[in-house]
């Protein structure tokens, strides 16, 4: 197996370098210190598997580095192990073409079971990162969905998730009780609310209010 290791912390590389040896004897790892040095190795040479981290000062980021690279060799993995929570750039680095993402504190084994994992063509995605990308996957069906209301329907949508009655709405905008019961039973049905509830837990946590 051939791994190309980027971080522009020597100790961290040797750390990394010592793991892998161990687990894997006859592998074969060349390690570099700045993102321009990680994308010339990378389009240079044919990898099984690339290790990088998201910070490396100066030049570009590991995140502009990953999308170089994908660009010019799409088949090679890429695994981040940045010292950033998940939270922070596990998605933009998934996003970006990378297959897997752990941070720096990880043990181990799951280092390894990491890197072996996205060296077969799979992705490496540890509970944390698979709850984020569940949750923007989420929130950008719903961001779809809500595009899909007529402006009438969403002017309806902001009044209900303020917490308006449909009465208090249809006093508001000079319409029946009725027209304003079918327009919020349009918005449940194109959303997928079974509640006023979880309209308003929708729109604060999109910020539509």
């Amino acid at each position: 197996m051939r791994v190309l290791l980027a971080d522009d912390h020597t100790i961290v590389r040797d750390g990394i370098r010592h793991v892998l040896m161990e687990s894997h004897p006859g592998i074969s790892i060349v390690d570099v210190s700045n993102s321009e040095e990680l994308i010339q190795q990378a389009k240079k040479e044919k990898w099984d598997v690339i290790v990088t981290d998201i910070s490396m000062p100066p030049g570009k980021s590991g995140l502009e580095a990953i999308q170089e690279i994908k660009k010019a060799k799409p088949d090679t993995p890429i695994l981040v192990l940045s010292m950033h929570a998940p939270a922070q750039y596990a998605l933009q680095a998934i996003k970006s073409g990378a297959s897997g993402y752990l941070t720096k504190g990880v043990a181990t084994l799951e280092l390894v079971k990491a890197l072996e994992t996205v060296a077969s063509g799979k992705k490496y995605l540890s509970p944390e990162v698979v709850y984020l990308m569940a949750d923007f996957i989420e929130h950008t069906q719903r961001s779809v969905l809500i595009s899909k209301l007529s402006d009438r329907e969403k002017e309806v949508f902001r009044m209900l998730a303020t917490g308006m009655t449909t009465t208090e709405i249809a006093k508001s905008l000079s319409l029946s009780h009725n027209t304003i019961s079918t327009f919020r039973g349009r918005i449940f049905e194109k959303m997928g609310f079974h509640s006023n509830v979880e309209l308003i837990k929708y729109a604060i946590a999109n910020k539509i209010i």
